[in-house]
């Protein structure tokens, strides 16, 4: 017999046991008989090919494979009227479905982003609304706008994030913006006083990173402009906002600085324990700078206002006792689950 025909007798007769068969039980004994894989007549049936003659195997090998389908479709389809594959069942105690379910581990907010969502909503309540701008700027309203010449030490490439596709292709130079006051900037271009807003978002200047210190921080930037803005109203807006996210017993000081887009400018610190022998700063504020209104088309005769920059991760460390300002991006999930 050629192998052809053996071919053809081992679909015959396959096809022939799988219709006989009535249950699962018996099918799987067909199965194995048939298409084994270590003694079924379809391996030794594989065998023969090897046997065939050359210019014979394309027509065989076809044939084969077109056998070993048909049987295979018919062993499933068998199954199917069968009532299908008895499912494995593993031992062990039965289930309970009356007992609670396992609870998913469920992840949390960045404790940056806490914050950020706490600092928006105390100032909600104080009357500000929130704004944001881009993280890439230009040089108008990081510097110019900001009443920082090009001569001013703080516009130093050494100092900025600059792009250097921007700075050194076609176009204005871009950079990385160094504060959140470049927001204030695009929000006096696009309205007019009154005004009483707050940005938070991040912000990068090339700082050696220590405790205290890194590349990439967030601040909050407050800007409140109208016909009669004080000095008075800006310290009791930041005496108030420290008060209301670490409790009335923290203690704000001012102190007199040059900010060139403020005049006059205070840093503003604030007291690491109770005996007020540390202070951290945590930003700088003062009344908006002259130059800075008429940079935006508002008339300093008519409008003043005031600003301020806050350092969120600061008052973070304050609140929560962090002792380095880099536990907030190292993601180590041990430090972040205590939030």
């Amino acid at each position: 017999m050629d192998a052809l025909a053996q071919i053809d007798a081992f679909e015959a007769a396959a096809l022939a046991a799988i219709a006989a068969c009535g249950d699962d039980a018996a099918l799987e004994q067909v199965r194995i008989e048939y298409l084994g894989a270590r003694s079924g007549q379809l391996k030794e049936l594989q065998a023969i090919l090897g046997k065939v003659p050359k210019e014979e195997k394309p027509a065989v090998g076809k044939r084969f494979n077109e056998v070993k389908t048909a049987v295979t479709a018919a062993l499933d389809a068998a199954k199917g009227k069968a009532g299908g594959s008895t499912p494995v069942v593993a031992a062990g105690p039965g289930v309970d479905y009356t007992l609670p379910g396992v609870r998913p581990a469920l992840g949390k907010r960045h404790p940056l982003m806490q914050t950020i969502a706490e600092f928006k909503d105390i100032m909600g309540r104080f009357g500000f609304t929130a704004c944001d701008g881009p993280e890439i700027e230009d040089e108008r309203h990081n510097f110019e706008a900001l009443n920082i010449p090009e001569v001013h030490p703080a516009r130093d490439p050494l100092d900025n994030f600059y792009l250097a596709t921007a700075r050194h292709g076609s176009g204005a130079a871009r950079l990385m913006r160094s504060q959140t006051s470049t927001v204030q900037i695009r929000v006096m271009e696009s309205s007019r006083p009154p005004i009483r807003v707050v940005s938070v978002g991040r912000v990068y200047r090339p700082d050696e990173i220590d405790a205290t210190h890194h590349c990439m921080f967030h601040q909050m930037e407050g800007l409140m402009v109208g016909t009669d803005v004080t000095m008075a109203q800006l310290k009791t807006t930041l005496r108030l906002f420290a008060q209301a996210y670490l409790g009335a017993d923290v203690t704000v000081r001012f102190r007199p600085s040059f900010f060139p887009f403020t005049e006059p400018s205070v840093e503003v610190d604030m007291s690491m324990d109770a005996a007020g022998t540390r202070w951290l700063e945590i930003g700088g504020a003062g009344m908006v700078d002259p130059n800075v209104l008429r940079a935006v088309g508002y008339d300093p005769d008519e409008f003043t206002g005031f600003a301020f920059g806050l350092g969120v991760e600061r008052f973070a460390m304050r609140r929560y006792g962090v002792p380095d300002i880099r536990l907030f991006t190292e993601n180590d999930v041990r430090f972040l689950r205590q939030f």
